[in-house]
């Protein structure tokens, strides 16, 4: 079979409907740095598989390529956030800009007594200064760039986020559908049973009680059916509802539940946890704080501001170059504590990464085993469990036809076997559920 990473390759597209290796290259078409080079594809790593056997394409069916273009393209989150990456360019823009030049203008020797009485012996000096600041204008716009780095990260994981949630409200459909498809079995069964039952009433073989307790079951099965058809048309709104449709606008989702993935091993999958989405946040984080530190610790030094004018002596008309600089005395740091702040908050981050490292591994065993415990229940079911129960209905309704088995026990069996149905259909869904998280927590797919 198919890689899922291969699988992915050829089922994400940009909007225009071109072929690309990964989705990562619509992050770089949304200006998104694809500092996760598999991140955003991962979350539908298991549901692609789903759609790897085809289903006769009719145009009122849905593929889970076409439903996660669609998203990504007109997702309203989306759109917003690409307003949050402008207001980060602001900012970056803001914080390399020079600081303007100061004009003075200043009158001296003038309205006092005698000769400096009025403005004869005034002396009026014009003089412009532009302030210095030493290493802090670099490194604000270090602490920006940083920003803008987490920034852009931040919008990848937000896409990821959309694609996984896509993900998952397309696996909500395919399950109703599985569901769907098992309760009209039921129907079947139960119109099978009391068919079974009418004849042998009519034999005199069996009391009327039976029939009517038959036709109760059939009646029971018929409202599950109505219950799971609701339940698929809202399934159907939800998954519209990520590219903004208020209804949805086609009838089906196409791909097979029971496709189920073969994972790697645990220790292959702890080797990549540093791709975690959240560990490349945090390591974004305490970049972002190493900047902050070294500008702290740049403002401890003065601006200076150098000055340069004229000056005009009234009394004899000449003119005079005046030249200066001002200089704040640094006689107490006036930033110690914003670089206490800054070295607590970088020492923090450390061990946020740390912390949050210790956390991923821990529940990716825990996602991992809940994994292999979910993929032999469906193995066991659909290779055990099912075929056997439907041997023993198909024996049991014969029997029961004769007069060896009575209707109890048909009944029961029946029961088994519909709800050993329900069982593959939710932990198959389970299953391709774990699997998203599994390759959200990893950033990369978990299948071999």
């Amino acid at each position: 079979m198919e890689s899922t990473s291969s699988r992915i390759a050829a089922a994400c597209s940009i909007r225009n409907g071109v072929q690309t290796r990964s989705l990562s290259l619509i992050l770089s078409a949304c200006r998104w740095p694809p500092r996760l080079p598999l991140l955003a594809t991962l979350a539908l790593a298991s549901v692609l598989s789903l759609s790897a056997r085809a289903v006769s394409a009719q145009a009122e069916g849905l593929s889970l390529r076409q439903a996660v273009e669609n998203a990504l393209g007109q997702n309203k989150q989306l759109a917003a956030f690409r307003h949050r990456l402008a207001e980060q360019d602001g900012r970056l823009q803001q914080a390399g800009l020079l600081p303007n030049p100061q004009v003075d203008l200043l009158f001296e020797n003038l309205g006092g007594e005698g000769v400096y009485a009025g403005f004869q012996s005034a002396e009026t000096t014009l003089s412009i200064g532009w302030a210095i600041e030493p290493g802090i204008r670099g490194r604000r716009v270090g602490v920006e760039r940083a920003r803008s780095a987490r920034t852009h990260l931040d919008a990848q994981i937000l896409q990821l986020d959309v694609a996984a949630e896509t993900a998952q409200r397309f696996l909500s459909c395919l399950e109703s559908q599985a569901h769907l498809k098992a309760t009209a079995e039921a129907v079947a069964l139960g119109e099978r049973t009391v068919a079974a039952v009418e004849r042998r009433v009519r034999a005199g073989s069996a009391p009327n009680a039976e029939l009517m307790r038959a036709r109760a079951a059939l009646a029971t099965e018929r409202l599950a059916h109505d219950d799971v058809t609701h339940e698929r048309s809202v399934a159907y709104h939800r998954l519209a509802a990520e590219w903004g449709e208020k209804a949805p606008s086609f009838s089906r989702v196409d791909g097979e539940l029971l496709d189920l993935p073969t994972l790697a091993s645990f220790d292959d999958l702890a080797a990549r946890i540093e791709r975690n989405p959240q560990l490349t946040r945090l390591a974004s984080e305490q970049r972002i704080a190493e900047a902050q530190l070294r500008l702290a610790k740049a403002r401890r030094w003065p601006a200076l501001t150098p000055t340069l004018g004229a000056r005009k002596f009234q009394i004899t008309g000449d003119w005079a170059l005046v030249a200066g600089v001002s200089v704040p005395l640094p006689l107490f740091d006036r930033n110690q504590g914003q670089v206490a702040e800054s070295r607590a908050k970088l020492a923090r981050t450390r061990a946020d990464v740390e912390a949050e490292r210790i956390r991923v591994r821990t529940t990716l065993f825990e996602l991992y085993e809940t994994m292999q415990h979910s993929l032999h229940r469906v193995e066991v079911l659909r290779s055990e469990v099912i075929p056997r129960f439907e041997e023993t209905v198909d024996e049991m309704r014969r029997g029961y036809e004769k007069g060896r088995y009575p209707y109890y026990e048909l009944a029961t069996v029946q029961a088994d076997l519909l709800a050993a149905r329900r069982s593959v259909v939710e932990a198959s869904t389970a299953a391709h559920r774990l699997v998203i998280t599994l390759e959200q927590l990893t950033g990369e797919s978990v299948s071999r």
